[in-house]
């Protein structure tokens, strides 16, 4: 999941350039804002308490939250600009570095750890207890997110399929499942 979630925000830097539409800017800078938002809160409420019970001593732990306040900064400052802003561009720059390198680290040294040291049952649950918190997250912002995909990635039929995809998993998951004869208790 987390590097799912690390995908997607490389996708949408992707998109995002200088002689886009300030609207089409605008709307990829808040996509990419949304996704780190809510990643970096699952990554900090789920993923880095568990990996602090089972390796303290690891010192991406200690880095990655001052990391992730640094890119909440930035993002502050982002929000706060239109597309239009000169400063828009350097902004999603300087973000786009630091989420790079951020993402570098953790999936170089802190997933493969996460991997060796949890097994499967554990990352399992841990995927699931992310799943739900994200979509408590997302929840309130569902249509603002879908709005922005749409706009922000208009044009690239690449990036739409696969924002298409994530909005249907996300929809599907908030869908609330239907009791089958499985699932029901045997009548005694």
């Amino acid at each position: 999941m987390i590097r799912f979630d690390h995908s997607h925000v490389m996708v949408t830097f992707h998109q995002y350039s200088k002689d886009k539409s300030p609207r089409v800017k605008k709307a990829l800078a808040d996509t990419i804002c949304d996704a780190l938002e809510i990643h970096a809160t699952l990554e900090e409420e789920i993923f880095y308490p568990v990996m602090r019970q089972r390796d303290a001593k690891e010192p991406f732990i200690h880095e990655a939250e001052p990391e992730h306040d640094e890119m909440r900064r930035i993002i502050a400052e982002l929000r706060r600009t239109s597309g239009a802003d000169p400063r828009h561009d350097d902004l999603v720059m300087e973000l786009m570095r630091d989420v790079i390198h951020h993402v570098a680290d953790e999936e170089t040294t802190l997933l493969p750890q996460a991997e060796a040291i949890l097994g499967k049952q554990r990352l399992s649950e841990m995927g699931a207890d992310m799943n739900v918190r994200r979509m408590q997250l997302l929840g309130p912002k569902a249509g603002k997110v879908a709005k922005e995909h749409v706009v922000g990635f208009s044009g690239s039929t690449a990036a739409m399929v696969v924002g298409a995809a994530g909005a249907l998993l996300a929809a599907f998951a908030l869908v609330p499942k239907k009791e089958t004869w499985k699932s029901k208790p045997a009548s005694v």
